[in-house]
């Protein structure tokens, strides 16, 4: 670099250049004058030491560009899906419980287990969406998630039927089963981020709103109900004058009842 100041943008300090490409063909010629200038105490200059020793040394470009990742790791759930940002990306069956890491660029997420690439997929952009593969799938995917999910079932059963319903009906709505199972999986989580009699009065809220979302359950879990009722007062004491005192005002001939 130190060279090339002095050679190069040295010389061009006080030029004036109107287009880009007139730059760099004032550029092109001092690399050129560089290049080919012979070297005081060696043989040649340094596009003969190029040719002579780096040349064949040279190994080709990759096919991709290069890109910035970042690295994150995951656990894979049991749809065999991990999530990173907000969206799901499916890796193979076999890896269900394990750690992987990962790897994010601009346009793509790669999974790794023990250094091993072992899924690859184009980054998604809309949130909860899910990315699977058919070769990630176990042979028989959709009778695991239903057995899965029947076991989430008898633990919302035993938390309470308005548990159980909002679950039910998530299934109903949700367009593949990896997504119900882990729909399910964190409705139940919430029994034991606060308590199952809480998340059964937050089902029986959400169920008769109709709406049946994690975020709907939680929300209500968070802002319990009010008191359907306000507490009366107590308004009968010795000094209260009923309608009988009144009429004695009227009719002063009558006793006092007061």
């Amino acid at each position: 670099m130190l060279i090339c100041e002095r050679w190069i943008l040295a010389r061009l300090r006080n030029r004036t250049f109107f287009s880009l490409a007139a730059l760099n063909d004032a550029i092109a010629a001092l690399l050129e004058e560089l290049n080919t200038r012979p070297f005081k105490k060696l043989e040649g200059c340094r596009r003969s030491r190029f040719e002579q020793l780096e040349r064949d040394a040279l190994r080709p470009l990759p096919l991709r560009a290069y890109e910035f990742g970042q690295w994150k790791k995951a656990k894979v759930h049991p749809d065999y899906h991990i999530e990173v940002d907000h969206s799901y990306y499916s890796v193979p069956y076999k890896l269900i419980g394990a750690q992987v890491e990962v790897r994010l660029t601009a346009h793509m997420v790669e999974v790794f287990r023990a250094g091993r690439l072992v899924a690859t997929h184009r980054r998604g952009t809309l949130r909860g969406r899910f990315h699977t593969l058919d070769p990630h799938r176990p042979p028989a995917h959709v009778a695991i998630i239903e057995r899965t999910l029947g076991r989430l079932l008898e633990r919302a059963t035993q938390i309470g039927p308005a548990t159980r319903e909002v679950l039910v009906n998530q299934a109903r709505h949700r367009k593949h089963p990896e997504e119900t199972l882990r729909s399910a999986q964190g409705i139940l989580r919430l029994a034991q981020d606060f308590s199952p009699a809480e998340l059964e009065q937050a089902c029986a809220r959400a169920v008769g709103l109709q709406s049946y979302s994690y975020r709907t359950v939680r929300t209500l879990i968070k802002a319990p109900a009010p008191p359907t009722t306000q507490p009366t007062l107590d308004l009968v004491h010795a000094n209260l004058r009923g309608p009988e005192y009144f009429q004695s005002l009227l009719n002063p001939g009558e006793p006092n009842p007061c």
